[in-house]
């Protein structure tokens, strides 16, 4: 039998998503999950953290600030050790990857 002590990986995805939600795209009265930015979370065994997010646009005027908040968030859970935020523009960020509350919220549907 291995010592080796489990993770519960959806556990701590969920307090990441929780911590995700609290930060907005400042010109969108929406969090940035709700929104589609965020792509994918992986959380490997030794507690570190990689998100896959995007921005609205290339030229979003939080390019700088955004990944920095996002990546500082997520660190600020106990349980992780190192987060790294990579951004991607593949695919490009649409209104169809906004949740239908995202959608609701604005006016879309």
């Amino acid at each position: 039998m291995s010592d080796t002590i489990t993770i519960d990986t959806e556990a701590l995805g969920e307090k990441i998503v929780r911590v995700l939600k609290t930060i907005y795209d400042p010109e969108i009265p929406v969090d940035i999950y709700e929104l589609g930015l965020i792509y994918d979370v992986f959380v490997n065994e030794d507690y570190d953290v990689k998100v896959l997010m995007t921005l609205t646009t290339p030229n979003c005027p939080v390019a700088e600030t955004l990944p920095v908040e996002v990546e500082e968030k997520v660190k600020s859970i106990k349980e992780v050790k190192d987060a790294e935020v990579e951004i991607t523009f593949d695919p490009p960020w649409s209104q169809d990857l906004m949740s239908e509350e995202a959608k609701l919220e604005l006016g879309l549907l």
